[in-house]
């Protein structure tokens, strides 16, 4: 049984009571079974006028095999801010998970929330702790975005494996597909967007990075799966209906294909 005590921080209850819980603590694995372990990919997050955009595909991926189609990589953490994961996604979705356990934690106990700094820098230290199993293939490479109730804006956060913090301007990616999806938001996204349009963007993003990576799953009409996508403003984390990207996937493919037909 885990004894709380007054301080905000419900990793350090773990630390101290019961550290086989985390997710940093799990057991050494053979250093050639990083390829047995589903993988999740690809996470944009840009910039809008009133917020943030975050979306994610729907694949994982053990090597060259498909381990799941429907798995979901991005999470709304509390009120105002979301988390999209890319990595092993056992371990991935345990902090993920764990981190929104720690914001609601700090607000009960505090009654306030946490500055979107205080949140990254949260997160960055739980990322850290993960290190020797990055050393072993087991990386985790999230990318955390919200609003910021102080300054009134989005603010977009990067980490690296070794749990460096960076925060980012307009837009930015991560995972196998980042390099194509970065393309397209290069191309596309434009400042003082709406937020439909920068959804919009997105799932475009997302569409060129499964065209050229194939652990990216792209929008699929077949099995109705269609991205993750939330938007995070002034009113809180809101995440987009299927039937709105749905219609949205469709005509982006509809699009496509009639141009591809021109040329």
């Amino acid at each position: 049984m885990i004894e709380l005590g007054p301080g905000p921080s419900f990793l350090e209850y773990l630390n101290r009571d019961r550290p086989d819980l985390l997710p940093a603590n799990r057991a050494a694995v053979p250093s050639d079974a990083s390829g047995q372990v589903p993988h999740g990919t690809t996470i944009v997050a840009l910039g809008y006028a009133e917020g943030v955009v975050m979306a994610g595909d729907r694949r994982a991926t053990m090597g060259n095999v498909i381990a799941s189609r429907h798995i979901e990589k991005v999470f709304e953490t509390d009120k105002y801010s979301v988390v999209g994961i890319a990595g092993a996604a056992g371990i991935a979705i345990d902090i993920a998970k764990l981190f929104g356990v720690e914001l609601e934690h700090y607000e009960k106990i505090e009654g306030t929330r946490l500055s979107m700094e205080g949140k990254a820098n949260r997160l960055a230290s739980m990322i850290r702790a993960n290190l020797p199993m990055a050393m072993q293939g087991m990386s985790v490479v999230p990318l955390f975005a919200g609003y910021d109730t102080f300054t009134g804006k989005g603010r977009i956060f990067s980490f690296d494996i070794t749990g460096g913090l960076y925060e980012e301007v307009e837009h930015h990616c991560v995972g196998s597909g980042s390099p194509y999806a970065r393309g397209a938001l290069k191309k596309l996204w434009q400042p003082g967007m709406g937020a439909s349009a920068t959804v919009r963007v997105a799932v475009e993003a997302l569409y060129d990075a499964a065209d050229d990576d194939s652990a990216t799953g792209g929008p699929d009409t077949v099995r109705s799966l269609w991205p993750v996508i939330y938007t995070v403003d002034s009113t809180g984390a809101h995440r987009v209906e299927e039937s709105i990207l749905a219609a949205m996937s469709r005509e982006i493919i509809a699009e496509r294909t009639a141009s591809a037909k021109e040329s």
